[in-house]
């Protein structure tokens, strides 16, 4: 399938899943997480979960970051480019949702992308290569591609699609992990 189709797919997948599966997915992801040996660095970046296009709920893993003392970065999206801009979140960070629902800081301590050590990708679906399918903006891809973090790991509510994905290009970045609430996959291997 191409992206285009995938993205179909899979927005139609999520619309089905009721809050109570999003909570308990959310959560299932969270505990998977703390499988893997990527708690070291100090500079993690996540996103804040848009609820209308029904994402992984991220609060669970902000509290494991919050918990081990790392520095929490989000973004704000820049929609005449498709670029992010980075702050550290903090007590005093105030978030507002943007035209599009995105939950975004308004003002705040600026951080370069080249400090972010991990990265936590949204996504809508991902191959067995790590390539995944987001929205079609390109704002993580460019965000990758900028910072060069230590590590990319997508979240998923979905286990890994039956086929590659068709309309890879030069511009998509794979990731080093995925979690779904099920499984764990290592691309780094």
């Amino acid at each position: 399938m191409n992206k285009e189709e995938i993205r179909k797919k899979y927005k139609s997948l999520r619309k089905e899943l009721t809050e109570k599966q999003i909570e308990n997915y959310s959560i299932q992801i969270a505990n998977r997480l703390l499988q893997l040996d990527v708690w070291g660095y100090s500079y993690y970046h996540i996103f804040l979960p848009i609820d209308a296009q029904k994402e992984v709920n991220t609060e669970f893993i902000l509290h494991t970051l919050q918990g081990r003392d790392k520095y929490i970065v989000v973004s704000k999206s820049n929609f005449e480019d498709y670029s992010l801009t980075h702050f550290l979140l903090t007590d005093q960070t105030k978030l507002k949702l943007n035209k599009w629902g995105i939950p975004e800081p308004v003002d705040g301590i600026e951080i370069s992308p080249e400090k972010i050590e991990v990265v936590f990708v949204p996504l809508l679906a991902y191959d067995s290569r790590g390539y995944r399918v987001g929205y079609g903006k390109g704002f993580y891809d460019r965000f990758l591609e900028t910072s060069r973090p230590d590590l990319k790991i997508g979240l998923s509510f979905f286990d890994v699609l039956d086929s590659e994905i068709e309309d890879v290009n030069e511009f998509d970045i794979t990731l080093d992990y995925c979690v779904s609430p099920n499984k764990l996959r290592d691309f780094k291997k």
